[in-house]
């Protein structure tokens, strides 16, 4: 890390390559995240550049002008920006822990970084779908867990609180999800800490408490139609006769809904073994963009009792791995 920054600082000023001394000061910030040396001469180099710098780096758009920005953000006081883009730096690469970064864990920055943007910058370290629940990520989200708890307790919007709630799940902290819905609840109860609280209870594995967290969230949005196909997807686990009554009622608030329009296809032909409701799933399925959620609902439908084999495997001819 020490040759990397006594590296940056003789490109910057000799080399004349700023741009070139950021990629090596943020290869020295991957390879010690929380120490604040790189940062120093960071700061150094925004002062010593102005805003040449500045506008060549979101020119760049690479990894590290990203990185460099949300920095600037918060020496600027932007600290909703700031927190945003680091989000979107830790969702393509969370293998490194760039949230250890000194200026994230600093009080001026937990003192002002809205609910809102930390909420949305939990959502933007998710958005590249990367296994987060090991040991591992857990320690190098270790920073990002103690901000939720610091701003949900400061500023606990109950909207945004629910959204933060995703990230620890992903991680494997159910406890600090949960946690976050109960501050949410403290201050409002709304649909989406309900549907947090049984999302989480379902990838735990507790199928009847994410029915009642669901259940819960129907009383608060009524004429939701997705709930209605959240809870029959969780009770089509247990049994499919419920399942379908459930997708019938979401169908009386959006009967012209694709999804609900193929779940009720899928659970009747479990169900019953309708060739019929089977041609419906059939004509349905390739307008569902969720390719998992499609061949679970061909796999539901395909082990209905006495279907025709030439129907089945057409139905399986649309299944994609």
């Amino acid at each position: 890390m020490a040759a990397g920054i006594s590296l940056a600082r003789v490109i910057a000023h000799c080399g004349g390559s700023p741009l070139g001394a950021v990629e090596l000061l943020v290869r020295a910030i991957a390879s010690a995240p929380s120490a604040p040396e790189p940062y120093a001469v960071l700061a150094e180099l925004r002062q010593d550049q102005g805003p040449e710098l500045k506008q060549s780096l979101e020119a760049e758009g690479s990894l590290s002008a990203v990185l460099a920005q949300a920095y600037f953000m918060f020496l600027e006081g932007d600290m909703d920006n700031a927190a945003m883009t680091l989000g979107s730096v830790t969702g393509v690469r969370p293998d490194v822990a760039w949230g250890a970064a000194p200026w994230f864990g600093d009080a001026r920055f937990l003192g002002a970084v809205s609910a809102e943007a930390l909420a949305e910058a939990c959502l933007r370290t998710l958005d590249y779908g990367h296994d987060l629940d090991t040991d591992e990520m857990r320690d190098r989200f270790a920073p990002w867990f103690h901000a939720l708890d610091v701003v949900s307790e400061h500023r606990p919007v109950p909207e945004s609180l629910a959204a933060m709630a995703r990230l620890p799940r992903a991680c494997g902290r159910y406890e600090l999800s949960f946690a976050l819905c109960d501050r949410a609840d403290a201050v409002e109860r709304v649909m989406w800490t309900a549907v947090a609280r049984a999302v989480t209870w379902r990838v735990m594995g507790d199928l009847d408490q994410a029915a009642d967290a669901y259940a819960c969230a129907l009383l608060l949005d009524p004429a939701n139609w997705s709930l209605y196909l959240d809870l029959a997807d969780v009770r089509a686990e247990e049994g499919f006769a419920a399942a379908a009554n459930l997708v019938e009622q979401g169908l009386e608030h959006e009967p012209d809904e694709v999804s609900l329009r193929a779940a009720g296809a899928a659970y009747r032909t479990r169900l019953t073994g309708s060739p019929d409701d089977l041609r419906a799933l059939i004509a349905l399925a390739p307008q569902l963009a969720n390719t998992t959620y499609r061949n679970l609902l061909i796999d539901y439908a395909c082990a209905g009792p006495k279907l025709p084999r030439k129907l089945v495997a057409e139905a399986l001819a649309i299944r994609t791995d």
